[in-house]
């Protein structure tokens, strides 16, 4: 995401093609060491792109995927037995437990 990043304020700053020394010097300019694979294979991945669009189909790919939501857990039947010997015991006290 660094290399991301640093690559992203290099073309919002008005650098339209950022080459590995532009990269470089961002993210030296933060105290980040670069692995010079990475850059490259940033640089090859978005030279030439359209940023704006690149984001957009990012976005639409994130709203398709699912985030968060219900987990579904089964209780088992000896846990959902346990659970109405429980139920019935407190209400045969009705209450009356908490005075004691």
């Amino acid at each position: 995401m660094r290399y991301i990043a640093a690559y992203l304020s290099a073309v919002l700053s008005g650098n339209e093609c950022p080459n590995s020394k532009d990269l470089k010097k961002i993210l030296d300019s933060v105290g980040i060491e670069t692995d010079d694979e990475h850059i490259n294979k940033v640089i090859n991945e978005l030279n030439g792109k359209n940023i704006e669009e690149v984001i957009a189909q990012g976005n639409g790919k994130l709203a398709s995927m699912p985030a968060g939501g219900a987990i579904v857990v089964s209780v088992g039947a000896s846990s959902a037995a346990e659970k109405k010997v429980e139920k019935e015991e407190s209400d045969d006290d009705m209450g009356c437990g908490l005075f004691h």
